[in-house]
């Protein structure tokens, strides 16, 4: 999330709790991003061990930490004993949960020749664009942009919020990291009916041009799906991951979060996705590998009853000599 305008890191501090500063107070700050989504200027937070590093080496020119560590150079550190609960803090102060007041929010732009039909929610500063289709009972909440040329199948959820908590170490409960990010779809995308799109937590999501999806996809918060890529039912997507160029993802594919699924890749059905992929290559199964492989790999397995009733008769042919 970017700021209006570079405000004084003194200032945020004025808005947090128990946070001690070091480095310089008149410090411009450009945004709040979680560490998967900063650029330079942005204030980070990290509270886990195996994102310290992470954290303090990425673009975040401000990483607001529970522990005293040695400042890297040009950056400022923010010490302070709970960092997620002032991140919120800061999410809550400068995009604050707004209530609707209507079905389409008067603050919604919709595009000259689109149709919305009945029973559609449009939230707060939505931008739709022309020769739209937005079909019954679809959601569309705040802040999201949809391109021209673009149709929404009935009971699609568009800018829910991340799927991102935090279990406390202490009573083992679980914590909701604040959304503030959003959804942005481009021209001539196609989603289809009950999919779930989530909004970035403090950034965006984005589809692609052309871009077509069946029923009952999810796609996680920050994900990048990009341009003219398929996308079959039951398909689910996690967090910050991104789909390049002209993938084809069948149905029921699972893909975890932080991979990358290179340019022309196809992912075959039912196939689980835990490591990132080559572009161009066909893939299944689970946990995924190429296809021609997993095909020669099934075959010797479906072999291996004969095989072994062949040994035993070899073996027992010995035994009787």
């Amino acid at each position: 999330m970017k700021f209006e305008k570079p405000i004084r890191i003194k200032d945020l501090m004025d808005l947090m709790e128990d946070v001690r500063l070091v480095g310089d107070e008149n410090f411009l700050v450009g945004g709040i991003n979680e560490i998967h989504m900063v650029d330079e200027g942005d204030l980070t937070f990290v509270d886990l061990d195996k994102y310290y590093d992470k954290a303090l080496k990425s673009n975040a020119s401000v990483v607001m930490l529970d522990k005293e560590v040695e400042c890297p150079a040009g950056k400022c550190l923010l010490i302070t004993p709970d960092p997620m609960a002032n991140f919120n803090r800061l999410t809550r102060h400068f995009k604050p949960f707004e209530p609707a007041t209507a079905m389409i929010s008067p603050t919604a732009k919709i595009g000259k020749g689109t149709i919305v039909q009945p029973g559609v929610f449009i939230g707060n500063h939505v931008e739709i664009g022309e020769d739209c289709i937005i079909h019954a009972n679809v959601v569309i909440n705040d802040y999201t942009i949809i391109g021209n040329r673009t149709i929404i199948q009935s009971g699609s959820v568009i800018g829910g919020d991340a799927c991102y908590f935090q279990r406390s170490r202490t009573t083992g409960q679980f914590r909701k990291f604040e959304s503030s990010g959003r959804v942005i779809i481009g021209n001539d995308v196609e989603v289809g009916a009950l999919c779930a799109i989530d909004r970035g937590v403090s950034g965006k999501t984005t589809i692609g041009d052309g871009t077509k999806m069946d029923n009952f996809i999810q796609i996680g918060h920050d994900t990048h799906i990009g341009k003219h890529v398929l996308i079959g039912a039951h398909a689910a997507i996690a967090g910050v991951s991104t789909i390049e160029d002209y993938v084809s993802i069948w149905a029921a594919a699972l893909i975890n979060k932080d991979l990358v699924i290179g340019k022309g890749a196809v992912v075959l059905a039912t196939t689980a996705v835990d490591k990132s992929l080559e572009a161009g290559k066909v893939y299944f199964g689970t946990p995924a590998v190429e296809a021609r492989l997993k095909w020669k790999e099934m075959a010797c397995t479906r072999a291996l009853p004969e095989m072994m009733e062949r040994l035993q008769a070899v073996l027992k042919a010995q035994e009787n000599k």
